[in-house]
């Protein structure tokens, strides 16, 4: 019996040992795959707060590390966008759905928009609850930002948007865009609209992440956030 217990013991420490030296390897290994989103045209690395995020350009690394998609299939890169160009192929390996606005057949240039888009605009789509992205942006003040969007959303539907240091917007709801004046049922995807106050978050001066967190519904599409200081923050 007691040879039985001492082996039963140093089985159970050598699991518990093995299963650190993992854990460990694992986090070491995935902390050091996160980077900055950089290619010969987006030079810029980290996004600057005051002003826009792009949401395309979310950090490298990887599902589960930068990004969350609920499947593995880039919908737009390489599948609804069949060019070899650069817009057509951004990003095309990874899973979250990236398309750039087109003008073509009224596609996101149609009379239902609210605000007009840039032309050649890449962009998030094909969104889904539960999916995330993050953003290392540099802070340059401190203080309360006002955040708006620039959109599209067939049905109402919520973001949010968490800082490293636990502060988080909580749900920020972002209203349809749906028009069913439109006689496409597919450009009710496409109605582009700016909303320049849908929540506020604390942020501090320097280097963070961002996560962004599809809520209710998806069925949006996110050209960028910005990110106003707020004057009077008593």
């Amino acid at each position: 019996m007691i040879k039985k217990s001492y082996f039963l013991v140093i089985g159970v420490l050598l699991v518990f040992c093995i299963y650190g030296i993992v854990s460990c390897r694992s986090y070491v290994t995935d902390k050091s795959l996160v980077k900055v989103y950089s290619d010969s045209v987006f030079i810029k690395g980290e996004q600057i707060i005051p002003g826009k995020i792009e949401c395309e350009y979310y950090n490298l690394g990887g599902e589960g590390i930068a990004y969350h998609d609920t499947d593995s299939v880039n919908s737009g890169s390489g599948a609804l966008n069949k060019g070899k160009d650069y817009l057509s192929t951004f990003r095309i390996q990874e899973a979250v759905d990236i398309s750039y606005t087109k003008f073509d057949n009224n596609g996101d240039s149609s009379e239902f928009n609210l605000v007009q888009p840039k032309k050649g605009q890449l962009y998030i789509g094909w969104t889904e609850p539960g999916e995330w992205m993050k953003y290392t942006v540099k802070v340059k003040t401190s203080g309360i930002y006002v955040i708006g969007i620039m959109y599209t959303a067939n049905g109402n539907g919520q973001i949010s948007l968490d800082a490293d240091n636990g502060n988080t917007t909580g749900p920020m709801d972002i209203l349809s865009t749906n028009n069913p004046n439109d006689p496409f049922d597919w450009r009710q995807w496409h109605h582009w609209n700016y909303l320049d106050s849908i929540g506020k978050i604390e942020l501090q001066k320097g280097i963070q992440t961002l996560t962004l967190r599809t809520g209710v519904n998806g069925n949006m599409n996110y050209d960028f956030l910005s990110f106003t200081l707020l004057d009077n923050q008593q």
